[in-house]
């Protein structure tokens, strides 16, 4: 509700002008209904203050809109009831209206020249060149259908409800003292000692008896009942399902190797070093050095440098970042000392160490994979004619196993899978195209429909009907027996393990030491030193460190292992405070964050306090109204 008042107090118009453009409002005959409210029936009365249905639908059509951008789908008005839009846009309207009502009995206002300024800062009626263009504000208002003297008092209104909000939050700051709680709480650490307490403490657990595994089956039926299950045929439709590379002639495929000869040649590619020189006349002097005799080497030495780093790398030509230095070293043979050259970061010297030639792949070697990619280019170039043949076929009353095969296609069975993509042993079913859109669709559908094709990406498309379909049912305990065994014993190893834990635990309150536990045990007591609030540790886990930071020094505690099949009983033997601690150690933004809260929380109570100050009442008959447009 905050966020949505402080956004009304700041760009409110500017946004709402511009959702306004959007939206169809024009339909409702917005001109004139904003003074009278649809006849006058107020959706909300604060003391002498009323919202309108005109204005309750503007603002839910707003936050509709809000939502839609954050989901990238446009929310239903079932999705929107789901949410409690209607509950949150009223209790924004509400908060909004006593604010009103305040500034009312407060006499507070806004100069109409205030108003102006304000009118011409809102980006909506600004035109090209940055400044508030008439035609524009005109233009705009015209489009939503609001006469400027509607705009120019809501504008008022929404500068005169900012006033409140800024007499709220303006100049708040957050106590050192809270700041220095903060960072103490933030940088404490602990440390843990603690037991590892594996199934292995509680196992073996006898096998059940045909009663206790009789109860634990009844009790838990459900868990092991069949899913429907249902037969489905498919026929994928994708460039690779009737690409036919036969059809590619050998001239085609020399053609297409000799156009595109370019991306079946590796470049040639030479190992460079260049020495960057500070001058000329230090590029000089090296020269001379090498004409009497000195190698590369003494060179990059002399220079201060290592050979790692003078190494430009094997690069083809192109790749050379400097072309003065490209065209230098791809004129060197091997091994070959240039002259100085004149490069972009300053005279150089290059040397080449290595020449790896250019290579062609040769025809031979890559004419299948060509023949290949010419089929697909031509499957893709038919894949909607292939559509439109299959569509007509069914149409003139093939079924799908007809239609498939004139076209070359292939019908595939999936013999039984159910909702979740599994089959009757509980394997998931992998292979199958568009999986969870074809079984979502599949499980709505009757049997022997000819449904509508889903799509497949961008390019393909997937045939489907429904077979045969196996009702859900209750399996008996003898079709999986096996399975319940193994989970009577997992829920007894649990249960037994969790009880044997607690009884350590309570050792340990009662003056037992870890190390005289975890001899008797023969396990080793761990330690673990620097645990800080909120870690995910890999020991311990987030709820380890959250139980491990909800008791005090010398506090106990029991939770579960990370993996879920063990307990870890502990005790917190020391909490060190963070050193230095101070209202300036917390972050920038988290300061700032608290700061919003305070003045949140102010401006919460300040709502909270003018509905018990002002009669509030809310017209039910008029929100459905208003939605109803």
């Amino acid at each position: 509700m905050l966020d949505s008042l402080r956004s009304a107090a700041g760009t409110w118009v500017a946004k709402l002008l511009l959702l306004l453009l959007v939206l169809s409002f024009a339909v409702w005959g917005i001109s004139g209904q904003i003074a009278n409210g649809f006849g006058g029936n107020a959706v909300i009365t604060a003391g002498e203050t009323t919202v309108t249905p005109i204005e309750y639908r503007l603002a839910y059509d707003r936050q509709i809109s809000v939502l839609s951008q954050r989901f990238g789908t446009r929310v239903t008005r079932e999705q929107a009831v789901a949410l409690g839009v209607d509950q949150q846009v009223l209790s924004q309207l509400v908060a909004g209206a006593v604010l009103d009502e305040q500034a009312r009995v407060m006499n507070l206002g806004v100069s109409k020249d205030r108003v102006a300024v304000l009118t011409a800062e809102d980006p909506a009626f600004q035109g090209p060149g940055g400044s508030f263009d008439r035609r524009q504000f005109e233009f705009v208002l015209r489009q939503i259908g609001m006469r400027p003297e509607d705009y120019l008092k809501n504008r008022e209104q929404v500068a005169i409800r900012q006033q409140i909000v800024e007499a709220i939050s303006d100049g708040m700051s957050v106590p050192d003292t809270f700041l220095r709680a903060v960072a103490l709480y933030q940088g404490e650490d602990r440390t843990v000692e603690y037991l590892v307490l594996p199934p292995a403490l509680v196992e073996p657990v006898e096998a059940p008896t045909d009663a206790q595994l009789g109860t634990y089956f009844e009790e838990n039926k459900a868990r092991y009942a069949a899913p429907e299950y249902r037969k489905i045929d498919y026929v994928r439709l994708q460039p690779e399902d009737i690409a036919d590379p036969a059809a590619i002639t050998d001239e085609q495929v020399a053609e297409d190797y000799q156009r595109s000869i370019a991306a079946f040649t590796t470049p040639e590619r030479r190992t460079i070093d260049q020495i960057v020189f500070l001058n000329e006349d230090a590029a000089k002097i090296a020269a001379d050095r090498l004409l009497g005799g000195a190698t590369f080497e003494q060179m990059v030495e002399a220079d201060g440098r290592s050979m790692d780093d003078v190494r430009l790398g094997t690069v083809e030509k192109s790749r050379v970042p400097d072309p003065a230095i490209a065209e230098a070293a791809f004129g060197l043979a091997k091994d070959e000392v240039s002259g100085i050259v004149q490069g972009a970061f300053g005279p150089a010297i290059v040397r080449v160490t290595e020449i790896i030639p250019e290579t062609v792949k040769p025809l031979a070697d890559v004419q299948e994979q060509i023949r290949r990619d010419l089929a697909l280019a031509e499957a893709n170039r038919i894949l909607l004619d292939v559509h439109d043949r299959y569509e007509d076929a069914r149409a003139a009353g093939s079924t799908i196993q007809e239609a498939a095969a004139s076209l070359g296609l292939t019908v595939t069975t999936v013999e039984s899978v159910s909702r979740a993509g599994q089959d009757p042993s509980g394997a998931v079913l992998r292979d199958i195209p568009e999986t969870a859109e074809l079984l979502r669709q599949a499980f709505e559908t009757e049997i022997d429909v000819e449904n509508p094709p889903i799509s497949i990406g961008s390019d393909g498309f997937v045939y489907y009907e429904v077979r045969s379909v196996t009702p859900a049912r209750d399996r008996t305990l003898d079709e999986v027996r096996d399975r319940v065994v193994a989970d009577w014993t997992a829920a007894q190893v649990a249960a037994r393990l969790a009880e044997r834990a607690g009884a350590i635990e309570k050792r340990l309150k009662d003056g037992a030491t870890l190390d005289e536990i975890a001899a008797e045990l023969g396990y080793e007591k761990q330690v673990k030193r620097g645990v800080r609030r909120g870690a995910t540790d890999p020991d311990l886990g987030e709820a380890g460190v959250a139980a491990v930071y909800g008791v005090t020094e010398g506090g106990t505690g029991l939770v579960p292992t990370p993996s879920g099949d063990g307990r870890i009983v502990f005790e917190v033997t020391e909490v060190f405070e963070p050193a230095g601690a101070s209202a300036e150690s917390v972050a920038p933004d988290m300061r700032q964050a608290f700061r919003s809260g305070w003045s949140d929380d102010l401006l919460d109570q300040l709502v909270a306090e003018l509905q018990q100050r002002y009669e509030v009442t809310v017209n039910r008959t008029a929100i459905d109204q208003a939605l109803s447009f």
